[in-house]
């Protein structure tokens, strides 16, 4: 008797916007361990949107960090970069519900008008002031996005509710935790919210494993899926890695860089040992 495929499918999506460090490691780890579990299909995919903070050379060096890591994938590379008519598709569909409507206020001033800052490892993006919200038809005047800010109308006070396969059941108050958000930037470029919701469809991916700091971007991600009528993937969501003091990693920690570490003749193992055991993950 054939033994029937799996249909999982996976997704690594590094930014190469910086050297990748030891926590995206981890997060990479998981999602190929949890694919190959499954029996499943990896995908690569470059999220290298941002033409500003995209470098050749960090792409090189996340490719080679994979490498040094093990991983293997079944399709891609594929590039958001060329992937434009998508989002556009996706932009049109999304006016046309009146999900979005332009916005010409910029982050510093949502950050003033915020009542109060966020924990570096909340959600950083303020609340959007409800009442900067403009009517629906102001967004008739495009005829493509450029030129404003587009953000989502979020249901006020509506409750998204999602599994998470590590941390369990997830609430977020929409209006509360997370206003109106951005998916298509001033400069023209789709912003994060919508980029990864279109290529995750286009790309049948049925689970997103990516940093517990995504925690409130999943919910948002959810209302797009639901805007769109589509299917929502299964989410896990893993720990961030800290360094010795506790300190959350973040592209700049160099010393803790996967290329650094590769490049002094370290294997993946021996770098994470490098880690705080109280602060390495999983």
């Amino acid at each position: 008797m054939k033994e029937e495929k799996t249909s999982y499918r996976g997704r690594l999506a590094p930014t190469p916007s910086g050297h990748l460090h030891l926590g995206h490691g981890q997060t990479f780890q998981v999602a190929d361990q949890r694919c190959r579990e499954a029996g499943g299909t990896l995908v690569l995919r470059i999220e290298d949107l941002d033409p500003q903070r995209s470098k050749p050379e960090y792409l090189d060096a996340a490719l080679e960090d994979f490498s040094w890591m093990g991983l293997a994938w079944q399709e891609g590379p594929c590039f958001q970069s060329q992937r434009r008519a998508l989002y556009i598709d996706t932009w049109q569909r999304l006016k046309a519900a009146d999900a979005i409507y332009p916005c010409m206020r910029s982050r510093k001033d949502v950050r003033e008008a915020a009542s109060a800052p966020h924990p570096e490892d909340e959600d950083p993006e303020p609340i959007y002031p409800p009442a900067w919200r403009v009517a629906p038809s102001a967004a008739g005047a495009y005829a493509d996005p450029v030129g404003a800010n587009w953000r989502f109308r979020v249901p006020d006070g509506a409750a998204i509710r999602f599994s998470d396969g590590r941390l369990g059941e997830q609430v977020f108050v929409a209006g509360e935790d997370f206003g109106d958000f951005v998916v298509w930037r001033r400069d023209d470029v789709p912003a994060y919210e919508l980029a990864v919701v279109v290529d995750d469809i286009a790309m049948g991916i049925t689970e997103v494993v990516r940093g517990e700091d995504l925690l409130c971007s999943t919910a948002r991600q959810i209302l797009v899926y639901q805007a769109l009528q589509e299917k929502v993937p299964l989410f896990f969501h893993t720990p961030l890695v800290r360094d010795a003091d506790g300190i959350r990693l973040a592209k700049r920690h160099d010393a803790l860089a996967m290329k650094s570490l590769r490049e002094a003749g370290l294997t993946f193992a021996e770098a994470l040992e490098r880690l705080d055991p109280g602060h390495s993950g999983l």
